[in-house]
């Protein structure tokens, strides 16, 4: 005897990234919570779904309970593109409650839910807010177990009348006890993290029966076109790779850094160029996206510090104005590595891209909100593999610190040999200490002699791998001289 496996189909919900958290989609015939404090975008995010998923054939009821009227609610839904009027009163229908709940007795509340369920058979049903209806059983002393037998019966109706049915309600903390979380099948949890002037909305899928889901909390953003989920980017092979990547390495656009690199950079490697202020970071991003134009490719841009037409040459403002460079918009506020990564991965697989620029990491960990500065390095490892596994060749910048203030201005002070050490300090009056027993000479009674030599240093950077440093040659110019590229380490 052999049984087959039930087979579960996924709704797509309409919401940008959240059915690739969710993985895959929303589960037919779930019942699910969506929960969250105030104003962080829970009924937004359900009349998406709902406009997304609702037609003549499948209607969608939404019950609104003690809450916003749904005159009012339909009132400022409109301001957002997903909303079709045409919908309202023929594949949507507004219900409200408020008339049941006032009486405190949950059985006409399930009973009007019945008749309504029975007469247009919906396959979309919303609650909201659910938090009204715990409300109104707390002031009875066994309110815990009627909501809790509320909710089974409500689920066990909704799954028989194979309905996907969304409660929605203002929650604090999901470690409260709550018979809601036992018996529902998915917990979506909306937060508003609130750090020093910086506010951003992240999302959780705290419980999803059936599937495996992202684990993580994930950034939204709200805008007119409606809520936009920014999940992680899986790692994954190229699945249309550009016939460059079979060429073995990319020229950067400077003759002489690719004889140093063996002809260019490897396809799908990622370099990091870093260096002080004016060292030519963005000139050599100006050379690296054209270099790939001449050749038939194209390339995207994100570019954090100052717009990407800007300081770059025409060259690459032609190129973005023609389409052949892609720009990825770094301007919002509350910024986080994640949503970068989205807008960059789909900049990229929209133009089959081979060539990628972020100019540059230190504009870039600005550009993010605090609650995301901490975890800054290893976000942007996991986006930097996202990238790779997309085939495209990545750039990146870096600026490095000018250290003005160990710069030694008067070779009269009597100092140690490292003359860059700020905490030595000159002798003043007297005589300075005499030799130690065994005869060797104090190095603090030479004078400070600037032709000598200093202690090694080891460099910064000198261990990690693909770092192209530029350095400014050191002494009096008369003339300018050009920027000297010393690779740290050669890529393989």
């Amino acid at each position: 005897m052999t049984s087959a496996k039930a087979i579960i189909h996924r709704l797509r919900t309409g919401v940008p990234g959240l059915d690739e958290v969710l993985g895959g989609g929303l589960p037919e015939f779930s019942f699910n919570v969506v929960a969250g404090l105030p104003d962080c975008g829970k009924t937004t995010l359900a009349h998406q779904m709902m406009f997304a998923l609702a037609t003549p054939a499948h209607p969608a009821l939404y019950f609104t309970v003690m809450g916003e009227p749904a005159l009012k609610m339909l009132r400022y839904r409109q301001q957002f593109d997903f909303f079709n009027s045409d919908q309202v009163n023929h594949s949507i229908h507004f219900i409200n409650l408020a008339e049941e709940i006032t009486s405190g007795d949950l059985s006409k509340v399930l009973a009007r839910i019945v008749i309504e369920v029975e007469t247009r058979g919906p396959v979309l049903v919303f609650v909201d807010s659910f938090r009204s209806v715990i409300l109104a059983v707390q002031r009875e002393g066994d309110g815990f177990v009627n909501l809790q037998q509320f909710v089974q019966q409500l689920g066990m109706l909704m799954t028989s009348w194979q309905a996907s049915t969304f409660l929605i309600g203002e929650y604090f903390s999901d470690r409260d006890p709550s018979p809601v979380f036992t018996v529902t099948d998915g917990l979506i949890w909306l937060r508003q993290s609130v750090q020093r002037n910086s506010m951003v909305r992240k999302l959780d899928i705290v419980k999803k029966r059936g599937q495996p889901t992202l684990a993580d909390l994930h950034t939204f953003r709200i805008s007119a076109a409606g809520p936009h989920v920014f999940a992680s980017v899986p790692v994954h092979e190229p699945a249309h790779p550009h016939p460059s990547l079979n060429s073995g390495r990319l020229a950067m656009g400077v003759p002489g850094l690719d004889a140093m690199m063996s002809g260019g950079l490897p396809c799908g490697y990622s370099l990091l160029v870093a260096g002080s202020s004016g060292s030519g970071k963005s000139i050599l991003v100006a050379a690296f996206l054209p270099e790939g134009a001449s050749q038939g490719e194209t390339g995207v841009i994100a570019a954090f510090e100052q717009h990407p037409t800007q300081s770059r040459g025409q060259r690459v403002a032609e190129l973005i104005e023609s389409g052949r460079i892609g720009v990825v918009d770094t301007r919002a506020p509350g910024l986080s590595v994640g949503e970068v990564a989205v807008l960059l991965t789909a900049e990229v697989r929209r133009l089959k891209a081979t060539r990628a620029v972020i100019d540059s990491l230190s504009g870039f960990e600005l550009a993010l909100a605090p609650t995301f500065r901490e975890d800054f390095r290893e976000a942007l490892a996991r986006m930097v593999s996202a990238l790779g596994g997309t085939g495209v060749t990545v750039l990146m910048t870096s600026g490095l610190e000018d250290r003005y203030t160990e710069l030694c201005f008067s070779p009269l002070r009597h100092r140690v040999p490292d003359r860059c050490d700020h905490r030595a300090a000159p002798y003043r009056g007297g005589k300075p200490p005499a030799a130690d027993d065994g005869g060797a000479e104090d190095p603090r009674q030479r004078p400070f002699d600037r032709a000598a030599p200093v202690p090694h240093r080891r460099r910064r950077n000198q261990d990690r791998p693909d770092v192209v440093q530029l350095r400014r040659p050191a002494g009096r110019r008369s003339q300018p001289e050009p920027v000297r590229f010393e690779a740290l380490k050669r890529p393989r």
